[in-house]
């Protein structure tokens, strides 16, 4: 396959509502799309970097220049005959984790096409249908939370996920499980806070919790297995998670005992392949994370959670959890038994609709041979 043409679109989506975290406040989203034209196909990906360093270092400014300056030269005009040709060819940039995503799910795409069958399979998919659950943002009240939970649990979702932070933990916890003492109930605190807090984890320890998802810092793997030696309920690594090395060092410290992939933190299908098959091998669950992405990524979510080592609901929510309109047709949509169905057409399985797409356009540009 010949690279062709690549394009970059830095587009800005407006969300349905303001999501709360302990890393701040978001009203849109902004993110880079990638196509790729190469021999008669076009392959669409999505790089799930935000216009701030609070998620990671990488931003839409920093991943448009490792674009533009460093993986899109190294590719354009060249014939390769896989993805891993690819990843080869850019291998001299070290991290970019998510700007390398965007291109590299733009050419499984790509390649999915041109052989005619669907990402899930390409990529080594199981299922027809994958569970789904929710994430929500921190509430201004524990009572605001458990309508909100209330009303996710009427659409469907088999999984509740909330977010935390010092002050808006323990009793936001207490209050939803007194309302729904047998649902699936996690919790993710995006890294705020300290080993000196292991007496509020212990105490969650009491809700049955299904997981607290990155409860210390960003780049932390040590302290976390001194916290989940005190803890019963298991602790899931995300943010900690850059590479298969990552996750063999921190099975191997009894750090978690279960990995939330997101391939754009990781780079990629084809990283995130490698982190679920160790954990497989290991009877280590993995569940599929969100960076709320457009229905272009959300496709590419779609089909790598089809995999069969994912096992636990992930955050892959309907279109309009997030976006009163998606940039794909058809929007995903959750089924009333809490699962969301993987597409089955060539590639992600969803069409790209144009105006739409140029709509939430905040700057463009092309690449040709």
């Amino acid at each position: 396959m010949r690279i062709e043409r690549i394009e970059l679109r830095h587009v800005k989506l407006v969300l349905v509502a303001p999501f709360v975290t302990s890393m701040g406040v978001e009203t849109d989203e902004e993110h880079i799309i990638v196509r790729v034209d190469a021999d008669g196909v076009t392959g669409w990906g999505e790089s799930v970097v935000e216009g701030t360093p609070f998620y990671s270092y990488e931003t839409t400014e920093t991943a448009w220049h490792i674009l533009r300056d460093f993986l899109i030269p190294a590719v354009l005009g060249k014939e390769i005959s896989s993805v891993a040709d690819a990843i080869a060819l850019g291998a001299r940039v070290r991290g970019h984790m998510m700007a390398k995503a965007g291109l590299e799910s733009a050419l499984w795409d790509a390649f999915a096409k041109a052989q005619g069958v669907s990402l899930s399979r390409l990529l080594g998919g199981t299922r027809e249908r994958i569970d789904v659950g929710v994430s929500i943002g921190i509430q201004p009240s524990p009572a605001d939370l458990v309508k909100k939970v209330t009303g996710y649990l009427e659409e469907g979702y088999r999984r509740i996920k909330i977010k935390i932070a010092p002050g808006s933990d323990l009793e936001y916890v207490r209050a939803v499980r007194r309302e729904y003492p047998d649902i699936l109930f996690q919790v993710d605190a995006n890294s705020a806070y300290e080993l000196g807090d292991v007496e509020i984890f212990r105490a969650m320890d009491g809700y049955g919790l299904l997981l607290i998802e990155q409860p210390l810092s960003h780049d932390d793997i040590y302290d976390h297995s001194k916290l989940q030696r005190e803890l019963k309920t298991p602790i899931c690594l995300d943010e900690s998670i850059h590479s298969v090395a990552d996750a063999r060092a921190a099975l191997e410290l009894k750090s978690c005992r279960v990995i939330n992939i997101k391939p754009g933190r990781v780079g990629g299908f084809t990283e995130s392949r490698l982190i679920h098959d160790l954990c497989a091998s290991q009877h280590i669950p993995v569940w599929h994370g969100g960076m709320l992405e457009s229905g272009i990524g959300r496709a590419g979510n779609v089909a790598l959670a089809s995999l069969p080592n994912f096992t636990l609901p992930g955050d892959i929510s309907a279109s309009k959890r997030y976006y009163r309109q998606d940039i794909v047709e058809p929007a995903f949509e959750v089924a009333r038994d809490g699962t969301m169905a993987v597409p089955t057409g060539p590639g992600i399985g969803v069409q790209v609709v144009p105006e739409r797409l140029e709509k939430v356009t905040v700057r463009r540009q092309e690449f040709c041979v």
